[in-house]
């Protein structure tokens, strides 16, 4: 029992393996001769054979990587690995004996011996690792019942019987110390009714949940189906919460993008699960020629947007991943995620401010960025309501060096992140991200160069939104505070809208701009009950909603399309294109930035505003006072 209270030695197997090689030559010549008369001719063979096998065979495992497994976690990977080194090492012990046999070293040789010999190898090197797993799995049970660790296994329901569930459930079953038991699966494929998997059996279809929590005694709900639109989500945690069941969750398919699905990544569900989209097909043959091996800059590098960016980058082998941002404790962070993430690629940290065309200049002349992602940007409309010049010399002012960096060092792509508040705007926030946008156009159509806008709607769990400031308030016993009943934004996970964006990034030949689209508007109030039932709470009995009426730069919803304007799909199902929008010219765009920037100077915030709402199609922008403590 003691060999078994620690992971199975390789020597252990190591010397297993010389005994059982000599075994498999002795018992291929008793199979193939049946210890006949004429058994004494091929003596010599059979000792030949038995002194090359006990050095190839070892040998070959170890080149093979054999001796460096933990087999108590074995798997078809393994099986084949031993699969590729038993076959390796039977052709090297083959061609060795008929050639010692063809010059003749001994005077008999029967040749059968050898696929003789390859099948008793496989089968005692997979036999012997297959039972040290099994023993080893059994004495740590055993181990655990005897300390009193083991407790009642908690019964798993598993939602999804795909290979995310059978993962689900292999690892629980290998794992006693999770003390979890998985009783069955729900699916709604007709082929996969009433079959086992693993041993485990797929019990009903998923609108049957109801039911199977009645009969069955389930402790756990685990919802293993990645691809899952935010409606199965809805359903499932519905009726768990009426049964008083917990549930948890596999995180989406764009969170797992070029991450393994394990149950370390189980987590509770939460409000981005619920309005999860079905995802669509992915161009990562496009993104590679994009990325790959290319040195990629992102700006605002430290914001929920960039840093998701810097993630999904670095999955497609870029030269290098420049971090720009102007905060140093925000970069540090995502710098450190990156680097355990990916510790074979080259991460650069560059803190600078936008504003700063000296020093963006140095940068790019210093590591010459290929492609470009700006993200960087204020974008809190009341908190850009009170600071209007911050407000243009980011969002404007800081475009504008990035673009003419760009140019000058012959960047060959750059993305921009834009908001659907750029539409029609109401408020200067949205107001400098469509002047922003303008440049990057104009940049486009008169260099030749592959600039391009992205723009979307808000982001679930971005700083200072909207379902953090719920979170805190629920925390605190509420009561919530909702604008207005009628309140509408689209919505989209950070993980999505990065991957749609990187998508739009490979369709850019200069000048588009681009839109995603972000679904059906979510009314605000929604949000707020759905996070507040989440929390283990009903809304309006133990959490209170609030209206505290709409704040200055606000709309009840927002606009992603402009009715005026054209619109084409793309490649893409979620990625459309603005055929035609109204710009200024270059001269009138440079005369009203120049003019913007020289108010924000002389700090002219009532200048600005008129400004803005002059020059831009469709806008209204007022001069109003906000209230910070209501900053969204």
């Amino acid at each position: 029992m003691a060999l078994f209270s620690k992971e199975i030695r390789n020597r252990s197997l190591f010397f297993a393996d010389i005994f059982l090689s000599l075994f498999s030559v002795l018992a291929s010549y008793v199979i193939r001769l049946e210890l006949i008369a004429m058994f004494p001719t091929y003596v010599a063979s059979m000792l030949w054979m038995l002194g090359i096998s006990v050095i190839i065979r070892p040998l070959v495992h170890f080149f093979f990587g054999i001796y460096r497994r933990l087999w108590r976690y074995a798997s078809i990977r393994e099986l084949i690995l031993i699969l590729a080194s038993v076959t390796t090492s039977s052709l090297v012990i083959s061609a060795l004996m008929l050639t010692l046999f063809y010059v003749g070293l001994f005077p008999g040789f029967p040749r059968s011996v050898l696929i003789i010999d390859w099948l008793l190898s496989l089968t005692f090197a997979g036999g012997i690792r297959l039972a040290f797993r099994l023993i080893a799995e059994s004495t740590s049970t055993a181990s655990l019942k005897a300390f009193g660790y083991v407790r009642r296994k908690k019964s798993i329901l598993v939602i999804g019987a795909g290979d995310a569930g059978a993962m689900v459930v292999r690892e629980l079953q290998k794992n006693p110390h999770l003390n979890m038991k998985p009783i069955g699966f729900l699916d709604d494929d007709p082929v996969k009714q009433a079959i086992k998997i693993h041993g485990i059996p797929v019990l009903a279809p998923l609108d049957k949940i109801s039911y199977i929590l009645e009969v069955y005694p389930v402790d756990e709900v685990i919802i293993a189906i990645p691809s899952a639109p935010g409606q199965v989500l809805r359903k499932v945690t519905e009726v768990c919460r009426r049964k008083g069941v917990a549930f948890r969750t596999m995180p989406g398919i764009y969170e797992l993008l070029g991450g393994d699905v394990s149950v370390s990544r189980l987590r509770d569900v939460d409000i981005s699960d619920l309005l999860r989209r079905e995802p669509v097909r992915m161009n990562t043959d496009a993104l590679g020629e994009v990325i790959e091996d290319r040195i990629v800059m992102v700006t605002g590098a430290g914001g929920s947007i960039g840093s998701e960016l810097c993630r999904q980058i670095a999955r497609q082998n870029p030269g290098k991943l420049l971090m720009l941002g102007h905060g140093e404790n925000s970069i540090f962070s995502t710098l450190l995620s990156l680097k355990e993430s990916f510790p074979g690629l080259e991460i650069i940290p560059l803190i600078a401010d936008v504003r700063d065309f000296d020093r963006l200049s140095i940068i790019f002349d210093r590591w010459q960025p290929e492609v470009v992602f700006h993200t960087a940007a204020h974008k809190h409309v009341p908190l850009m309501e009170t600071n209007i010049e911050e407000a243009v010399t980011n969002n404007i002012l800081g475009t504008k060096n990035i673009v003419e960096v760009a140019l000058r060092y012959n960047v060959q792509r750059l993305v921009m992140i834009s908001t659907d508040k750029a539409i029609r705007p109401v408020n200067v926030m949205g107001a400098t991200k469509r002047i922003a946008e303008m440049l990057v156009l104009d940049a486009a159509h008169h260099y030749d160069h592959a600039f391009t806008v992205v723009r979307f709607g808000n982001v679930l769990g971005s700083r200072g939104s909207v379902v953090p400031r719920f979170k805190r308030q629920i925390a605190a016993g509420g009561p919530v505070t909702v604008t207005h009943p009628e309140m509408r934004r689209y919505f989209m996970t950070i993980p999505e809208a990065v991957h749609l964006v990187l998508q739009a990034s490979t369709m850019s030949q200069g000048g588009e701009n681009y839109i995603l689209d972000m679904g059906q508007p979510v009314k605000i109030l929604d949000l707020a009950e759905d996070l507040i039932r989440l929390s283990g709470f009903e809304p309006g009995k133990d959490i209170e909603i609030v209206f505290s009426g709409i704040r200055p730069g606000e709309k009840i919803s927002e606009d992603l399309w402009d009715k005026g304007f054209a619109y084409s799909p793309t490649n893409h199902p979620d990625i459309h294109r603005v055929d035609s929008e109204e710009v200024l010219s270059s001269h009138e765009l440079q005369t009203v930035v120049n003019q913007l920037y020289q108010y924000a100077k002389e700090g002219k915030p009532e200048a600005i505003q008129k400004l803005l709402s002059d020059t831009i199609p469709g806008a209204s922008i007022m001069v109003q006072e906000t209230d910070l403590n209501m900053v969204e």
